[in-house]
């Protein structure tokens, strides 16, 4: 992957505008209400696009550069080292996703009126799945309702962990539209609901460990109450929905497994000049503590095990599809959560009370990406589902 002459080029280039424009606005992006910091954030996008580094995900023919998931893992990876790296380069979550499940399942009216703009960076979404009074361990299972009248779609149903909902553009909802089927995967459908449709209300931004923050750095809770839209706003056939969702989860797992792993470098980084230059004693550095260098060698060792083990994943999943990798995509899924939370605690450990403030994105991290080992799915059903799977190879 590193002879990769596509990546040879574009990654030294991103890593300098991360480590150049990006990372010194880390502060205002965490410290910050999102009205504040937009506008810092939008001028640096724009000079993402005038850099021709935008939509590095996407293929060419909406404008991206065709990157394959494994060649793009190693660009999220970088992206990942700064809270607001995929934001400034229009390859954010929850966007992506919606931009995937577009161009592969929306239909040409679909692909001009919402796909193009999330494309150029002009608007935002967001994707409703999460219920507040059903448990997320249970996807199929959600009282979220689209009753079909004549050409019109009425939805009513609670959701909540609405990521960017704040000053999104359209929401694509997921909901009960076939109750009587057999097989409740094929019960529900995915919705394009734009923000501004009559009985779309967003109840709040929930605090996360403590802070709700707005914009697209939000998590809402949305009531629909007789939302009505136009049964042309499904995306892909009714009763598809969690086909539809489990192909945008393959994809997306590797681009937050990167993520995370930049996370984990940056947070490795910090954790190592503070070890070797931090003294505990006149000319007694805390990086000659045992304590502290079995940290940093288990840190390494297991940031390497989780890259090489989500790049392997990407590469099945460009050659043989996400369905032949769904072992591979539940093992990245808890396996580099879990590598994260340990770097994350061991750099917090190592910085002491610099490590519980947010005079570094450590704090924030420790905050925010606690849940990487709940959403998408919680660790322990990734693992059930995993070993489920492999019992059966040895069943007769």
């Amino acid at each position: 992957m590193d002879e990769d002459p596509l990546l040879q080029e574009l990654l030294p280039r991103i890593r300098r505008f991360v480590d150049q424009e990006l990372i010194p606005l880390e502060m205002e992006f965490i410290r910050r209400p999102w009205d504040q910091v937009e506008p810092l954030l939008a001028a640096k996008r724009r000079r993402v696009q005038e850099m021709g580094l935008w939509g590095l995900a996407l293929p060419t023919e909406v404008g991206g550069h065709g990157l394959t998931l494994a060649q793009f893992g190693r660009v999220s990876e970088e992206l990942g080292r700064t809270p607001i790296g995929h934001y400034v380069f229009g390859c954010q979550a929850p966007d992506i996703g919606n931009m995937e499940l577009l161009l592969h399942h929306g239909t040409e009216a679909q692909k001009a009126r919402w796909l193009m703009p999330l494309v150029r960076g002009e608007i935002r979404s967001c994707f409703s799945m999460t219920e507040p009074d059903y448990p997320g361990s249970n996807p199929v299972w959600m009282g979220t309702t689209a009753v079909r009248e004549g050409d019109q779609y009425v939805i009513n149903g609670r959701k909540w962990y609405t990521s960017a909902a704040e000053g999104a553009a359209f929401a694509i909802v997921m909901a009960v539209t076939n109750p009587e089927a057999e097989s409740r995967h094929r019960r529900a459908s995915q919705i394009i609901v734009p923000m501004d449709t009559p009985g779309v209300h967003r109840v709040r931004n929930i605090p996360v460990m403590g802070q709700a923050h707005g914009g697209w750095h939000s998590h809402a809770e949305i009531h629909y109450q007789d939302v009505r839209v136009p049964v042309s706003h499904r995306i892909g056939p009714e009763g598809e929905g969690f086909a539809l969702a489990q192909q945008r989860l393959g994809p997306g797992r590797i681009h937050h497994c990167m993520r995370w792993i930049g996370i984990c470098e940056r947070a490795f980084d910090i954790m190592c000049r503070h070890a070797a230059h931090r003294e505990l004693a006149p000319g007694r550095a805390l990086g000659d503590q045992g304590m502290v260098q079995s940290w940093i060698a288990e840190s390494r060792a297991e940031i390497h095990a989780a890259r090489l083990m989500v790049l392997d994943t990407a590469r099945k999943i460009d050659a043989a599809g996400t369905y032949a990798a769904r072992d591979e995509i539940s093992l990245i899924k808890f396996y580099v959560a879990n590598v994260l939370q340990r770097v994350l605690d061991r750099a917090l450990q190592t910085l002491g009370g610099l490590g519980m403030c947010d005079d570094t994105p450590i704090a924030f991290w420790f905050r925010h990406e606690r849940a990487a080992r709940i959403y998408d799915g919680p660790d322990e059903v990734h693992k059930m589902s995993v070993a489920r799977r492999i019992l059966r190879r040895y069943r007769p």
